[in-house]
């Protein structure tokens, strides 16, 4: 699968880095339960951009958001158990630094030497950085003299780390951020074909832009889960008493009308798995059309998971974002099982787009058979909407002078 690259941003690989101060932002939002890292994926991504950085004899600065503090300190949300498993990792010790900015992380950042690795405490306790403060912004541009952005999976919010500092100090992609954007951009600019798009998930309303996008880019689009309701409904299918956005069937319409003119084919459930309550034990499976008033559609069906699985293996590049199914009940997770173990299986390029299609890909033991499992979930949608990510935007390109 290559191609060129859809932006030409300055890259770390052409920084000069040694004996200076980089900050460097990744994206070490993990699941955190006392003090233990369930999935350390995100973690391991960022490995590249800092081994990269200590080689050259850098003095590493990490930075990195962790949960929703909304602006305080939460001795949940420390980072000092990310910087234990990240020094396992790496082989080498990471300090962790109990505070952001000011006297003390200053200091602290002073002592080290080439090659050595600190990490500063959650972004977060400030409130200042998810509003973009300069003030705040400067206050780091300050512990350093470069800046390295490698935190996909934050590209598309404006924040102090990811935006306001990229103007304050020369700023370069880091190695994750270049590839996430390589390879994204490929499904937008130069997809091997056939290409398909396997989008999933509750709602139409959160993926509205990118079935936009993607419905006039690929060769087919498999719609499931939730959002499927209202496709059906668009069509004049009953779906029950199912999950259904009523005021978005004139939008799906749209998007069926779309593809119509574009020959993209749509695939949408034939069968599916109903039941009265989202904790039911199990399901039954039903044809679209045969469902009754006070049974609710929680997975699309077998044949459909089938089908789908048939037309993912004759696909060159296949891109799946959202389960096709409530999947935290085992009772409706078999479509997007089933898809998964097919994307798995394909002989295309794979990319599976951050989220829950991640988790799905990870538990089922099918992450080294995927060609590229984005770190962002949200950014990653943005991006496939064809949006200016403001972490991706700040960074100047190739060549510009500092």
């Amino acid at each position: 699968m290559e191609g060129r690259p859809i932006l030409t941003k300055r890259s770390v690989a052409s920084a000069d880095v040694r004996g200076k101060r980089v900050l460097c932002r990744v994206d070490l939002n993990v699941p955190l339960e006392g003090g233990a890292i369930g999935d350390d994926t995100r973690i391991r991504s960022a490995l590249p951009t800092i081994e990269w950085l200590r080689d050259r004899g850098a003095r590493v600065v990490l930075c990195s958001h962790l949960g929703r503090p909304k602006g305080k300190v939460v001795e949940d949300l420390r980072l000092a158990p990310v910087a234990e498993h990240l020094s396992r990792l790496l082989g080498q010790e990471v300090i962790a630094i109990p505070t952001i900015t000011g006297t003390d992380a200053f200091q602290a950042i002073g002592s080290i030497q080439d090659g050595d690795i600190v990490l500063l405490e959650n972004l977060r306790f400030d409130p200042r950085e998810e509003k973009n403060d300069p003030e705040f912004a400067a206050e780091l541009a300050a512990l350093a003299d470069l800046y390295i952005n490698d935190a996909f999976g934050a590209a598309h919010r404006a924040h102090a780390s990811t935006e306001g500092i990229a103007h304050l100090l020369p700023a370069y992609l880091g190695l994750l951020m270049q590839e996430e954007i390589n390879t994204l951009g490929k499904l937008l600019t130069d997809p091997e074909r056939p290409f398909t798009a396997i989008i999933g998930g509750a709602k139409v309303s959160d993926k509205i832009a990118v079935l936009q996008n993607l419905v006039t880019r690929v060769d087919a689009l498999l719609i499931g889960g939730g959002m499927a309701n209202t496709f059906l409904l668009s069509q004049g299918k009953e779906v029950g008493a199912s999950l259904v956005e009523e005021d978005r069937v004139g939008t799906a319409k749209d998007i069926l009308e779309t593809a119509r003119q574009r020959g993209v084919d749509v695939l949408l459930p034939d069968d599916v798995v109903v039941a009265r309550d989202i904790d039911a034990p199990e399901g039954t499976v039903k044809p679209v059309g045969q469902i009754s008033a006070d049974e609710a559609i929680f997975d699309i069906g077998p044949d459909t998971a089938q089908r789908y699985a048939d037309t993912i293996s004759t696909q060159k590049t296949i891109f799946w974002n959202g389960p096709l199914g409530v999947t935290e009940n085992p009772a409706f997770s078999m479509g997007t099982r089933v898809v998964a173990e097919a994307v798995a299986n394909s002989v295309g390029f794979t990319v599976v787009g951050g989220g829950d299609s991640a988790g799905a890909i990870e538990d089922l033991g099918y992450t080294s058979r995927i060609d590229h499992i984005s770190t962002g979930g949200g950014a990653s949608l943005e991006f496939l909407e064809s949006r200016t990510l403001p972490g991706i935007a700040a960074i100047p390109d190739e060549g510009e002078a500092e």
